[in-house]
């Protein structure tokens, strides 16, 4: 589970996030929905225990981010928005380079990197070296690699973005598969029939304030609209008037 309350990051006079507070519950999706520059990124990334925040506290798992960094890592498997890959490594190679670096007993992980294979759909490209990789096939290096250690909370960053239809389709079936596990997901997006496809609850981001959260039906009563997509740009387009 994740917690975030009164979240504030500014980068010298332009403000990132000014008011952030939402929780995500195990066995359930959370979405960030918000145009771009609203703010999501730097919100996961505070998460992440990549940036610290001017105030405001973030947890995972009762976990305080900023007291105990990583500790709550550990808690966390994290796609971040910058795939960044050793181009000589195989598939194979950067599951296990990671789950050494958790730490994970030898017999333990290769059953464990097996398993992620299968899951994932990777075992043609298993020991091939990721440089020339496709987009998609270097996000499902991307996944294994945060999933190796069998985390209780996973956070992506826009996970199927510049995807084709089959990996998206299999990034899709991982959240489902992730969310019967008890495991909480959360991911952020712009794609609005992903988000109400995908997600039980949703928090949308806007100005660097939470401007509604809720499941979809909430979203669309709060903003009195029959369609989401409609319900988002007239919650986005009131902070807009008002900044």
């Amino acid at each position: 589970m994740i917690e975030v309350s009164g979240l504030a990051k500014s980068f010298g006079s332009v403000v990132a996030v000014r008011d952030v507070s939402f929780s995500a519950s195990n066995g359930q999706v959370t979405g960030l929905l918000g145009p771009n520059g609203a703010g999501k990124s730097t919100t996961l990334r505070i998460i992440y225990g990549l940036l610290r925040q001017d105030s405001g506290t973030a947890t995972v798992d009762d976990i305080d981010i900023m007291a105990e960094t990583r500790r709550a890592q550990r808690a966390m498997g994290v796609l971040p928005d910058a795939h960044g890959l050793y181009v000589r490594l195989t598939a194979r190679e950067h599951i296990a380079y990671f789950g050494r670096l958790h730490k994970l007993p030898e017999e333990k992980l290769s059953a464990r990197i097996d398993e992620l294979l299968r899951l994932l759909d990777m075992q043609s490209i298993a020991d091939r070296r990721v440089e020339g990789f496709s987009q998609g096939e270097r996000t499902k290096v991307c996944l294994a690699r945060a999933l190796v250690h069998d985390p209780p909370n996973v956070l992506l960053d826009e996970p199927t973005n510049g995807l084709d239809v089959m990996t998206t389709r299999s990034v899709r079936e991982l959240i489902g598969e992730l969310r019967s596990r008890g495991i909480m997901v959360m991911f952020s997006s712009h794609m609005m029939h992903e988000v109400a496809r995908l997600c039980d609850q949703i928090v949308i981001i806007s100005e660097g304030i939470v401007v509604a959260s809720g499941t979809t039906d909430e979203i669309r009563d709060a903003a009195r609209e029959d369609n989401l997509e409609e319900a988002f740009v007239k919650l986005v387009e009131r902070v807009l008037e008002t900044a």
